[in-house]
């Protein structure tokens, strides 16, 4: 039996879970999310968790369990709390700052990059090096995250570039002279 798949989801004050086909839909406070629910899975929702049970012992279907037991779970986190990354620009010059509802970053490039985030999504500039995404779907936080990180990734022998705070990049030495 999947040690994450048979752990009930507990569902906090206000949470609301609702099967409606092989979607789970998930309503909070913060709002509303869907969950896929794979074939041969089926939930049992009481007042205060919801348990997966899986029909049969075969491995795709045991790899399922566990994935639909995380994404529900991640969907109830996301409605009650919500997810956050948070970014750190390291770099002479490098900074970012919000033009209305876009990010604008300088990163070292001849122009600055706009970045506009999807519906859903918030970012605000606590310093100008310090990014925070917000927003209540796991998945579409990191991405927002990844792609703001992509525009310049942090390199390994000066450290300059965009990085997730707390993320150790392991140095190189550089050339040594004679």
């Amino acid at each position: 039996m999947s040690r994450i798949g048979k752990k009930p989801v507990t569902l906090p004050k206000g949470v609301v879970v609702t099967v409606t086909g092989s979607e789970a839909v998930v309503e909070g406070a913060k709002g509303k999310l869907s969950c896929p629910i794979p074939t041969g899975i089926s939930l049992d929702i009481q007042a205060d968790s919801v348990n997966l049970t899986r029909i049969n012992d075969e491995p795709q279907t045991r790899a399922f369990h566990g994935l639909a037991r995380a994404l529900i779970g991640n969907a109830v986190t996301g409605v009650t709390e919500g997810w956050k990354k948070e970014l750190d620009i390291v770099g002479v010059g490098y900074k970012a700052a919000m033009d209305g509802a876009k990010l604008r970053l300088e990163l070292g490039y001849s122009h600055p990059i706009n970045y506009e985030a999807p519906v859903g999504i918030t970012m605000a500039v606590e310093k100008t090096t310090h990014i925070v995404v917000t927003g209540i779907d796991r998945q579409l936080v990191g991405q927002v995250a990844a792609d703001i990180r992509k525009f310049r990734k942090p390199e390994p022998y000066k450290g300059k570039g965009v990085m997730y705070t707390g993320e150790v990049i392991r140095r190189k030495a550089g050339k040594t002279g004679k």
